[in-house]
């Protein structure tokens, strides 16, 4: 059986380098790859594009868009898998957040309930979901989808993360150029107009962006974002007992997704699932506030790993 072909434009970047060790070794594939001096050749790119089952883009938004421009006419084969922002909510792309259902409520309870991976499977065009993002739809979608809080909600995020999300030069400032203050958390985005702020409010259902927080801190990966909530912000009462239970229901055999209850004295570290795939909602507080936390890490759940689970689900392998 011929193996699909699967090319990594941009895999010189953190995410794309990640997406390439992963898939290096994987054997349902073959692994298309580039010359170092011909990585900016348009004429290759094109090539290897057009060559491919699946491409993955992970290039800026930009040259994602250029990437997809490259597809032959003629070319109805080669399916695309963005790891940019560039199509997260563009129409004709399918959001690759498999873990979310697709079903309306009215539906929940019928046997063809499905999944976003359900349709990962057969899109044509599959946009990889961003690390905040990933936290907080899948912390705050399950709450809109049965109704525990209303479309209109305002909410407020924070997120704490690793500077490996930050790039190549972020982490060049953190780990050769860093300054006395950036061993400290920095809050950032403060014009609320952090490029995952689109995605954040179309998939977790919500009517208006949350006010949102992200902070970056000296450490390499792990995420934790939270959201807060009032219990007059709940459309019923809910203990954090009850509202894990709602989550499970969410999440109910779906590997890789973890759903517990904080236990009084814990405290959360952002990078408690570094170098992990999977992810913990964890739920706190008490029947007057209670938090919702999202732990994973931003460049496995968030990132990398992400595209590879995605990959698979396009592909049908393992």
């Amino acid at each position: 059986m011929t193996k699909p072909k699967v090319f990594i434009d941009g895999q010189e970047g953190t995410t794309g380098l990640d997406i390439h060790n992963r898939l290096w070794h994987n054997d349902d594939i073959e692994l298309l790859t580039i010359e170092p001096a011909r990585r900016k050749d348009t004429s290759e790119r094109k090539r290897l594009i057009n060559e491919a089952d699946v491409v993955i883009l992970a290039l800026p938004d930009a040259a994602a868009r250029e990437a997809v421009s490259l597809i032959d006419a003629g070319n109805l084969r080669t399916r695309v898998l963005d790891a940019s922002t560039a199509h997260r909510t563009a129409d004709g792309w399918q959001y690759g957040l498999p873990e979310l259902i697709a079903t309306p409520l009215d539906e929940a309870l019928d046997p063809e309930l499905y999944r976003f991976a359900d349709l990962i499977r057969v899109s044509r065009f599959v946009a990889n979901p961003g690390c905040h993002a990933t936290g907080f739809i899948m912390a705050v979608h399950p709450l809109v989808f049965f109704e525990a809080i209303s479309r209109d909600a305002l909410l407020t995020c924070c997120s704490l993360s690793g500077y490996s999300g930050a790039g190549k030069k972020g982490i060049a400032d953190y780990e050769r150029e860093k300054t006395d203050p950036m061993f400290s958390p920095a809050l950032y985005a403060l014009p609320q107009s952090h490029k995952h702020l689109p995605e954040m409010t179309r998939y977790s259902g919500l009517n208006t962006s949350p006010v949102f927080i992200p902070v970056i801190d000296d450490y390499y990966k792990g995420m934790a974002v939270t959201v807060g909530l009032h219990s007059r912000q709940l459309l019923r009462s809910f203990t954090p007992e009850t509202l894990a239970e709602l989550y499970a229901r969410y999440y109910e055999g779906q590997t890789g997704v973890g759903v517990r209850v904080a236990a009084a004295d814990e405290k959360l570290y952002a990078s408690s699932l570094a170098g992990r795939d999977d992810l913990e909602i964890i739920i706190g507080g008490n029947s007057e506030r209670i938090t919702v936390t999202a732990l994973f890490d931003n460049l496995g759940k968030g990132a990398s790993g992400a595209a590879e689970k995605n990959l698979k689900l396009m592909l049908n392998i393992g």
